[in-house]
């Protein structure tokens, strides 16, 4: 156990470190994400973003399970 958290903790130090280079890559405003703007109101869900997210995470489990 912990091996795992002190991955994870590393996990999370690298994902630190680069947030600004994530920041540029426009990861929140991909095409296929929904905006809606109204006078006073906005939408925004980001289906696109969480589907990228979603397939990265998990590689990244698949890796980490089958490396573990």
């Amino acid at each position: 156990m912990a091996k795992k958290l002190i991955f994870i903790g590393c996990l999370l130090l690298v994902a630190g470190l680069l947030w600004p280079i994530l920041e540029k890559l426009n990861l929140g405003r991909l095409p296929g994400d929904i905006i809606i703007r109204r006078d006073d109101f906005r939408f925004y869900f980001p289906i696109t973003t969480c589907l990228v997210v979603s397939i990265v995470l998990t590689i990244l489990i698949w890796l980490f399970k089958k490396w573990w």
